[in-house]
């Protein structure tokens, strides 16, 4: 065994000492407390380390443009008017600027893979994918990159769509995704990009019902199709705020058809807060689907991001410990038990959701590693503890030592 790097006196879930864990071409080969050897080492100090954070719903393609935008209502409508007047006006070079310091944030934030949408239309051209995909492979030493070609503003009212996504995974696409909502012909436009992933023989991810009116909901096409279609396991819904304004035995029996058809669902919290409820004036709804109730039925559930400063979400640092906390403090969430499950949707249950092999800190699997300031996951998510420290196939991908404190006497 030729070890190349040991992480010595790491935290890991399910071990109640610290351990060591050692590093050999790029996989973990061994995992044992005291490991011998003389290879190079990092003492973890016994911080809580895991095999990465994933985030499984971002916009990189339209990060950052919030200057350029009016903010008048809040709602989603402007919100959808107000980034496609200013898409017709991106460059690649511009998306890549935008785009590549989301993804920096991210990586320091302790983010080791992520599927971001690109909106492919006849105003955005291909000027945003291809920033996308440059992106993707500049990045790939640091971050896996999943690319999602995305009709946001449509599909039957948009023509020249269809052709470009198909297009786009020709050319490299991971995957597809609709947004049945701005479509006049919702249920067209789902087996519409159900015939495109079928063609291209990919995954499918749907921005779905989202508002609070319990009816009119999108979902049980989506689940007829994926049955029908035998696409368990290959597809996801996100935001589907609507499941929130459900009572708890209206939302169970949807939840046991999710998990019978394995379909995932993704939350938005920090996105889903912000525009949803904007007609209450008092008593306002969250607005985010309980995501861990649909847990407990069986769901594959995540918690991830969205938007960062443009008019979907004026704010955010990609920073996923800081979601899973809001997502706690929203469901009220504050058991270990409670944390812990937290924690899994933005690292196992994300893996599942993207159908990544192996993820994990086991012996054998990729040597992929994220430090964080807090002795177990629970704590981290509770305290939004900061990632200290990366590993990407058994090399350093990021620094961030402790801050530091100087006391000064008299």
């Amino acid at each position: 065994m030729a070890i190349d790097f040991v992480i010595r006196n790491a935290r890991l879930a399910g071990l109640t000492e610290p351990t060591d864990i050692a590093f050999e071409a790029g996989r973990i080969a061994a995992i044992a407390p005291g490991f011998v050897c003389d290879a190079p080492h990092y003492d973890a100090g016994e911080k809580f380390a895991c095999a990465g954070l994933i985030e499984t719903h971002i916009h990189l393609d339209k990060a950052g443009i919030i200057s350029r935008c009016n903010l008048c209502t809040g709602t989603l409508a402007e919100a959808i008017s107000e980034t496609s007047r200013a898409k017709a006006a991106f460059t690649e070079e511009d998306v890549y600027a935008r785009a590549a310091a989301v993804v920096e944030m991210a990586i320091l934030n302790g983010t080791i893979r992520l599927r971001t949408f690109v909106e492919i239309d006849p105003r955005a051209g291909f000027r945003s994918f291809e920033a996308i995909r440059r992106l993707k492979a500049d990045y790939a030493s640091l971050v896996d990159i999943e690319i999602c070609a995305f009709a946001q503003e449509g599909l039957t009212n948009d023509p020249d769509t269809e052709e470009m996504l198909e297009q786009a995974l020709k050319a490299g696409a991971d995957l597809v995704g609709g947004c049945p909502y701005t479509d006049p012909e919702p249920t067209e436009h789902i087996r519409r990009i159900f015939d495109i992933a079928m063609r291209h023989d990919v995954a499918v991810d749907f921005h779905l019902d989202f508002d609070l009116d319990p009816a009119g909901s999108d979902l049980p096409t989506i689940i007829v199709e994926t049955v029908a279609r035998r696409y368990q396991g290959r597809v996801s819904v996100g935001h589907v705020t609507k499941l929130s304004a459900l009572p708890l035995e209206e939302l169970e029996p949807i939840g046991r058809r999710l998990a019978e058809s394995g379909i995932a669902l993704t939350v938005l919290p920090a996105t889903d807060l912000f525009l949803t409820g904007r007609n209450s004036t008092f008593l306002i709804p969250r607005g985010v689907t309980p995501a861990h109730r649909l847990a407990a039925l069986g769901v594959v559930t995540t918690i991830s991001t969205n938007n960062v400063l443009n008019p979907f979400t004026p704010f955010g640092d990609v920073n996923l410990m800081r979601m899973a906390n809001l997502y706690a403090n929203i469901a009220q969430i504050g058991t270990t038990d409670g944390l812990d499950g937290v924690f899994a949707m933005i690292t196992a249950q994300a893996a599942t959701l993207l159908g990544i092999k192996g993820y994990g800190i086991a012996i054998g699997s990729g040597a992929d590693v994220v430090l964080f300031d807090a002795p177990s996951a629970a704590e981290a998510v509770a305290t939004i503890a900061p990632a200290l420290i990366g590993w990407k196939k058994g090399r350093r991908s990021f620094l961030r030592p402790r801050p530091r404190l100087f006391v000064h006497e008299g």
